[in-house]
């Protein structure tokens, strides 16, 4: 059941984007299978319903900080297909200059921070940045994935404790699929994730990580909190990736059963049956799925066409831009 209170052309331009990121991911992996993106990959199937309910409420110049499974949320936030495949690509024209790759992905201009595949990396640079932005009187705010395998590490509440005791406009963002890796989450964590917020003595919020307008309402509120200078939050947003933890992990940890039972609350499927029991056309629904095929296309066809870097290219953005050492 799709939460009531989000109005119906931005549950649209939500299924766009969450369309959008599970057909880029389903790309990826067979140009993964084909040889043709190198390196390792982590996907993010199955929980597009967060990254996009999280972004839906950011401003651009708002900023993200991400994980070692970054391209939905790169997607969500603005950055654009063809830049991001091209980084896959470890072309040029990528939109970290084939520097990052897929675990170190992001575009600042669009508020998304490239990606620290550290576990818990980002929860002490979202404070930073937090910190930041209440000296210079800003009202930005950071929104700060992380999954649930990050909450045990030092710098989670090292970062959690910093952001609550300054008061920092932080919304934290677990994305607990249940799994660290392949390790389930009740044989590390002993108490709920959003029960920790009460030792920092912030909200701590639990919403259906499958249901995008759940996430959009939890976030706004989050968001328009640290806006009024009441600091951080933490959303537990529970939800299920449907795919291996990386690159040619078949998830035998995982009971089949317990996988089909996360496929049948599908956040993107959710969503469809929603719109168009709320009078969305079916038509106009399959032309957003047909934009977003052709957009990946399109996206491919310019990393394929687009030049590699060049040697000299790893001294640029180090020291500032076309500056060498």
């Amino acid at each position: 059941m799709i939460s009531p209170s989000t109005p119906p052309g931005l549950l649209l331009r939500m299924y766009r984007d969450m369309i959008r990121i599970r057909k880029f991911e389903e790309k990826v992996y067979l140009l993964f299978l084909e040889g043709k993106v190198l390196g390792t990959i982590h996907q993010y199937q199955g929980q597009e319903a967060v990254a996009v309910g999280v972004c839906s409420a950011l401003r651009r110049n708002d900023c993200i900080t991400s994980t070692h499974r970054p391209h939905g949320h790169c997607i969500a936030k603005g950055v654009p297909l063809d830049s991001m495949m091209a980084e896959l690509f470890a072309k040029s024209t990528g939109c970290c200059k084939a520097k990052g790759g897929s675990m170190h992905m992001g575009d600042i201009s669009v508020g998304a921070v490239p990606a620290i595949a550290i576990v818990a990396g980002g929860v002490t640079l979202a404070a930073g940045m937090g910190l930041a932005y209440k000296l210079q009187r800003s009202d930005r705010v950071v929104a700060c994935f992380f999954g649930d395998g990050a909450v045990n590490e030092g710098a989670f509440h090292e970062g959690a404790n910093l952001a609550a005791i300054k008061k920092l406009p932080v919304v934290f963002i677990c994305e607990n699929n249940f799994y660290a890796a392949s390790t389930p989450m009740q044989l590390t964590t002993p108490v709920g994730i959003a029960e920790r917020a009460a030792a920092y003595g912030i909200p701590g919020v639990v919403v259906d990580g499958n249901d995008v307008a759940a996430v959009y309402q939890a976030t706004v509120t989050a968001v328009a909190r640290a806006r009024r200078g009441e600091g951080p939050t933490l959303i537990e947003c529970q939800t299920y990736r449907t795919v291996g933890h990386s690159r040619g992990d078949a998830g035998t940890y995982r009971p089949k059963e317990e996988v089909e039972l996360w496929k049948q609350r599908d956040p993107i499927e959710r969503l469809r049956r929603s719109l168009i029991a709320d009078g969305a056309a079916e038509n106009e629904i399959a032309a957003i799925e047909a934009e977003a095929d052709r957009e990946i296309e399109t996206a491919v066809a310019f990393a394929e066409s687009s030049l590699p870097p060049q040697p000299e290219d790893a001294l640029l953005h180090v020291y500032g831009e076309g500056v060498t050492p």
